[in-house]
């Protein structure tokens, strides 16, 4: 039997209940949408009161703000009505704010506060609607639509304003304890932005108060406070503010408190493309959490809500508890980015790789302000907890990741050369300080003499120490000889993409072309046919020229690949550079990066080859990275040699890429082993290429300049 008809879908009575039970996080995540709805009704503040009954038999929990109210048709047609666009039809309020609630579920929060809930809601023409509701009704009906809703009416001279009570019983106010107010005064600090304290700006509305009230809960400390951002806010080391507009390009300011008196640093930001997820206000500020740091911190200021100095236990318990970067939007933050358990930028993996250079997330305290969805394409989650993970959200997260890296390179600039970060410093120049024996001997003698030793016998004792100085001074020269092969293989290792890439070809090429060798060999043993015996030879050529290929890729990388060191002798300095460059030849050419070496032909430097490879591997492989990730138009690497007779005066080596910040040309710390601007970098290019310059009796430096990269080789004054 064929039967049909139409039918309309019906919710379940407790279909309520699952929105505000299941789709809210936790009751201090309820407590935040009822706070929202008071800032979308133009409020200039929202009035949360907490009050235990006389017997402690339940508690109720009023919220109540002064916005503009709802009329009885906005209740019966709005309010009531689950999951209603108005208020993304809308998008801004009367006065001009923009939307919190937007996804018409906010409001049934109050199901996980209590049992029920009293509405009150006067409009600006004094119409006072009353709403009560019991929310185990939905538990027992059927279907939505078979609960019977009271709505009062009346005409009142009162102010305009909302204001819900909810109340609960007992089970639920024993939930209630001093850990719990001390959660919700937590997020409700985190809710309210320090934009108003740290960075004034039009699209944010600095008018809106949260007021706290808790009264005659057992064991609960009663509150009576507006809430305010951390105290620790302000006291931070290290901090970098400032826009990135949604072309991708912005300007930063990097400010250092661990350091008195030092003057802020302006960076020109340019993440390449686009942002893809509109324009970004960042305020990021970062605590070292070392003793030291702790108590200079506390020293700066720190104190709790009673104005009393904090101790270093409470310090990082204050750090370990507020620290994470949240988001905003038009001043609230989107939960749970922002929560110091929730590390959606990943910079505790990225401090796995390098802790001296990377931060954690519980070093810092900050926040990015964003647009709305609708010019930034970040959405909400319905549930509230969090950001959809579309291309917005993930382009967010790289462009924030930028950000905090200027920071942090600036960061361990400053801790190196305050002697703060872990000791790092070149082998070969702490080599030479540990078998200097120049100073003891000195003293020696002095004490020697002063003691009245004789002459014949006092040059008898300095004689023993400077062949003892002979002794160690072999031993540092084998330690520096050592040194140099593993520093020769690291830069092999940096390189190894480009043996895959060379070396692949001519292994497809054997790969391909040996069994067809086997099968005109196996058809000329059958058919004794001498013609295919001339199949045979344009294979053998080819195999030829690709062992070649290997046989000179080899050679180039001879030199760095050795055991042990070779003898330092006379090199001719262009083709010994030249000869670096082949070993990029492919990768150029796929990045059409061109070179040019100018300087005479015969010039001879005394030298190991190891050393001049490695200086020209490390800057070649840096050059053609940077020029390929920041797309440069023009990819060019220039070499000009100048000598003078036999003397070599200088190598300037320069490319087309970004180029180099000041700020890290001036603090050399770019020659500094586990510093690096690259994302995943290993900060050893460039403190080889440092090392090997040193043991030929070369300085290298970088200068500043307006077309990339420069850097420049020459004799150190003080060589001998």
């Amino acid at each position: 039997m064929n039967t049909g008809g139409t039918y309309k879908i019906r919710p379940a009575g407790r279909h309520l209940l699952t929105i505000g039970r299941d789709l809210i996080q936790d009751r201090y995540a309820a407590i935040v949408e009822l706070v929202k709805n008071a800032y979308d009704a133009d409020s200039p503040d929202v009035n949360i009161e907490f009050r235990a009954s006389a017997s402690r038999s339940g508690y109720s929990i009023s919220i109540t703000d002064h916005g503009h109210g709802m009329s009885t048709d906005t209740v019966i047609n709005k309010w009531m009505v689950p999951s209603t666009d108005d208020k993304l039809q809308r998008r801004t309020s009367p006065s001009g704010r923009t939307m919190q609630g937007r996804k018409g579920v906010g409001r049934y929060a109050a199901s996980i506060l209590g049992t029920d809930l009293l509405l009150e809601t006067v409009t600006q023409i004094g119409d006072k609607t009353t709403v009560y509701v019991e929310w185990k009704s939905f538990e027992a009906a059927q279907y939505m639509d078979d609960v019977e809703i009271l709505i009062g009416t009346t005409k009142v001279t009162q102010p305009s304003g909302t204001k819900l009570t909810i109340t609960g019983d007992n089970e639920l106010l024993s939930e209630w304890d001093q850990r719990q107010f001390d959660k919700l005064r937590f997020e409700l600090k985190k809710l309210i932005s320090p934009v108003s304290v740290a960075l004034q700006d039009d699209d944010v509305d600095d008018d809106f108060r949260i007021n706290l009230g808790v009264e005659g809960f057992p064991q609960v400390q009663d509150i009576s406070e507006t809430i305010q951002p951390y105290p620790i806010f302000n006291l931070f080391d290290y901090m970098i503010t400032g826009r990135v507009g949604a072309d991708g390009k912005g300007t930063m300011t990097y400010s250092l408190q661990r350091a008195r008196n030092a003057a802020e640093e302006i960076i020109l930001f340019d993440y390449g493309s686009p942002t893809g997820c509109g324009e970004l206000i960042f305020d990021i500020r970062v605590y070292d959490r070392e003793k030291e740091a702790i108590e200079f911190l506390i020293g700066r200021g720190l104190k709790d809500d009673s104005g009393n100095y904090l101790g270093k236990l409470q310090a990082r318990r204050l750090l370990n508890e507020y620290n994470g970067i949240g988001v905003y939007r038009n001043g609230f933050r989107i939960r749970p980015l922002g929560d110091a358990a929730f590390d959606w930028v990943a910079l505790n993996k990225r401090r796995v790789q390098n802790p001296s250079k990377f931060i954690g997330s519980d070093q810092v305290i900050g926040y990015v302000l964003i647009q709305s969805d609708e010019e930034s394409g970040l959405i909400e989650k319905s549930a509230r907890d969090g950001l959809k993970e579309n291309h917005a959200y993930d382009a967010l997260k790289k462009v924030t990741t930028q950000v905090i890296s200027k920071l942090e390179e600036r960061r361990l600039a400053y801790r190196i050369k305050a002697g703060l970060s872990r000791n790092v410093r070149r082998i070969g120049e702490e080599l030479e300080k540990l078998f200097a024996f120049d100073e003891l001997k000195q003293s020696v003698r002095a004490k020697l003499s002063k003691g009245g030793v004789d002459k014949k016998t006092a040059d008898e004792i300095i004689e023993i120490i400077s062949r003892e100085e002979e002794n160690k001074n072999r031993i540092a020269e084998e330690v520096r000889q050592a040194v140099a092969v593993y520093q020769g293989q690291a830069t092999l290792g940096k390189i190894i993409n480009v043996i895959l890439h060379e070396g692949r070809r001519p292994l497809n090429y054997f790969r391909n072309q040996i069994p067809n060798l086997r099968y005109w060999y196996d058809l000329y043993l059958k058919s004794g046919d001498a013609e295919k015996l001339e199949r045979f030879m344009p294979i053998a050529d080819g195999i030829g020229h690709n062992a070649d290929v290997f046989v000179k890729l080899f050679s180039r990388l001879d030199p760095l690949a050795a055991g042990k060191r070779s003898v330092r002798k006379p090199l001719p300095l262009k083709k010994t550079i030249a000869d670096t460059f082949a070993v990029f030849a492919e990768e150029m050419k796929m990045n059409t990066v061109s070179m040019t070496i100018s300087g005479p032909d015969e010039f001879s430097f005394l030298s190991w080859p190891q050393d001049i490879y490695a200086i020209f591997t490390n800057l070649t492989d840096n050059s053609i990275y940077w020029m390929s990730e920041k797309k440069s138009v023009r990819r060019e690497i220039s070499i000009e040699m100048s000598i003078n007779g036999d003397s070599l005066l200088y190598i300037d080596y320069r490319d087309t890429g970004p180029g180099i910040e000041p700020s890290l040309i001036a603090s050399e710390v770019i020659f500094e082993p586990q510093f690096s601007t690259k994302p995943n970098g290993t900060g050893l290019g460039l403190a080889i290429a440092g090392e090997a310059a040193a043991r030929n009796g070369l300085e290298l430096k970088a200068f500043e300049s307006e077309t990339g990269a420069y850097f420049r080789l020459q004799p150190k004054t003080e060589f001998t």
